[in-house]
Parts: structure tokens; sequence; C-alpha cells
């Protein structure tokens, strides 16, 4: 098998598996207060000091565009899930705060999600895990 092939190959299994993945995870977020991209964006907010993050460190570690980002953040800011306001620091920027419904909500969905993600990661054992990881990092370092 050639190098080209081989990294085509790895690349299709690399993306049906996350496709996979993310499909069979979505069933997480069936009924609950939060649609999975509002938990992406709690995700960061809620690791942040203070639940209390800027809107650009937000839509950097988002799978989607900056408009689409902030068009959804709007949306969770109408819901009472989150509070935003200028950024002192950047006046074009805004930080984003959760509020107790969007913690709330987050907390309700981190538990099962979490708990599924263990478990579809369960079919790799910890040295698996810990390759997978290095190699994923390495790949978006590249």
């Amino acid at each position: 098998m050639s190098d080209r092939k081989l990294a085509l190959e790895a690349w299709e299994g690399l993306f049906r598996a996350q496709h996979e993945l993310f499909e069979a995870m979505s069933a997480d977020f069936v009924g609950t207060p939060i649609t999975q991209a509002e938990y992406d964006v709690l995700l960061t907010v809620t690791r942040a000091p203070e639940m209390t993050a800027r809107l650009r460190d937000v839509t950097t570690h988002m799978l989607i565009s900056q408009p689409s980002v902030s068009r959804l953040v709007d949306r969770m800011v109408a819901r009472g899930l989150l509070t935003k306001t200028g950024d002192p620091a950047d006046g074009r920027g805004a930080v984003l705060k959760a509020t107790d419904a969007g913690a709330r909500g987050f907390r309700e969905v981190a538990t099962v999600h979490s708990r599924s993600i263990i478990d579809r990661m369960s079919a790799l054992d910890e040295d698996e895990l810990r390759q997978l990881r290095t190699l994923t990092d390495k790949l978006r370092g590249h």
C-alpha cells in the first residue's frame, strides 16, 4: 500500500469514526434543556474562572463559523442561558457569563454526556487512549 493510499484510508477511518460517534452521542441531548451546540458554548464558559469567557475564546473552541457562534450566543442570551456584555479589555469584543439556568442545564447534560463518552471510548484501553490523544494532538498541531 502506498503512503498516499494509507493516508487516505487513515483519514477516511478517522472521519467516519468521528461522524458515527458524534451522531450516536447526539441522542444524549434529546429532551434536555440545552442543545448540543449550546452545550459546546457552555463547556467553555463554565470551565472559565467565574463561569465567564470572552466570545473570541468560545469561537476558537467551536467547530462552526464566527457568525454562527454569534447568532447561537444571541439565542442563548435570549433564552436566559448566558449574559453578554462588552469586553472592557477589547472594545470590539464581548464577555459571556453563564446564568444559573445555563450552568444548571449544562450540569444536567454533562453527567449523561460524559458517561456516554466514557462508554464509547471504553472500546480502547488506556494505552490506546493515550496514543489516540497523542496522535490527534499531533494532527491538530501540524
